[in-house]
């Protein structure tokens, strides 16, 4: 956090430095926009291809073939959860909240996109649609389907707890579900782990302090996040130990739902959808240009 009373005194142009306007880091303009039209409307006469129940204080695994639509939904009372997802040939692509969160924002939405992590760096899934959208941006800064926060792991909890031991994390929960699902020892499976999609998680960060933020979700059962599988994915799920995440993080004393994910099959794919190609850039990293300029120097 940044200090009350800070050590240094300020310049004189100190108002004229705070005064200059922000410009946006990442300009997606240039980012075609995805049309979800037709991803709707491919949903007619699509057919349920599988049904996992997400345990409260537990994960669950699932698998979504490109061209595939998964839901999470909220069926018995106010649940956040914690979404991985990687693909489902090569863990080592996985989704990337870090450019996500630089791409779209802190909070998703329909027609944004999760995308894998360097150097893939594609579409993984798009949000084609989110019963919660009319939530926007409350009073307090804060939103929900957050990629801003990592997950609950054992280690923060070891940390503030004086080495207190709990298992039921997220990071916990979704490591179990990855080693359940591959046959791993919990110890590799942990290293695939990684920055989730807080699904219908409310945060932000507090206006005086910077610091991050939960409050009570607003998910009522019936609510749903729905993703279209751009590529074949293998998806893991965890029922947040918090609840909806309004008092205390990482303990049993929380009120806890199941959560359910759906896998649909469409009858066809989306008009126009063709799976994303690999990332454009070609892997030089300037390799060929700096060995063409030490050539010219001889």
């Amino acid at each position: 956090m940044k200090p009350d009373h800070p050590d240094h005194a300020p310049p004189l142009d100190a108002a004229a430095r705070k005064a200059v306007a922000p410009v946006i880091c990442y300009p997606v303009d240039s980012l075609p926009a995805p049309d979800l039209g037709p991803y709707r409307a491919a949903r007619e006469g699509w057919e349920r291809t599988a049904r996992v129940m997400v345990p409260p204080r537990e994960a669950s695994s699932f698998d979504v073939p490109a061209g595939h639509f998964f839901r999470i939904t909220s069926i018995e009372g106010p649940q956040v959860g914690d979404l991985n997802l990687w693909n489902a040939h090569d863990l080592s692509e996985r989704f990337f909240s870090g450019k996500t969160r630089a791409l779209h924002g802190t909070h998703l939405g329909a027609g944004d996109r999760m995308w894998s992590n360097l150097p893939h760096l594609r579409a993984m899934a798009t949000i084609t649609e989110d019963t919660l959208d009319w939530y926007g941006f409350d009073a307090f800064g804060g939103g929900v389907h957050d990629v801003i926060g990592t997950r609950c792991d054992p280690y923060t909890h070891a940390l503030l707890t004086a080495g207190g031991q709990y298992h039921h994390c997220c990071h916990s929960n979704l490591t179990r579900a990855l080693a359940g699902r591959t046959g791993m020892p919990l110890t590799e499976a942990e290293w695939h782990v990684h920055d989730v999609l807080n699904v219908f998680m409310c945060t932000g960060f507090t206006r005086d302090t910077g610091q991050y933020f939960m409050k009570a979700s607003p998910v009522r059962p019936g609510d749903f996040i729905e993703f279209f599988a751009e590529i074949d994915l293998l998806g893991a799920l965890s029922a947040c130990p918090d609840g909806d995440c309004s008092a205390e993080h990482s303990s049993d004393g929380a009120a806890c739902h199941p959560l359910l994910v759906e896998v649909f099959r469409p009858p066809s794919p989306p008009q126009g959808w063709s799976p994303p190609a690999a990332n454009p850039y070609d892997r030089s990293h300037g390799r060929k240009a700096h060995e063409a300029g030490g050539k010219a120097q001889r």
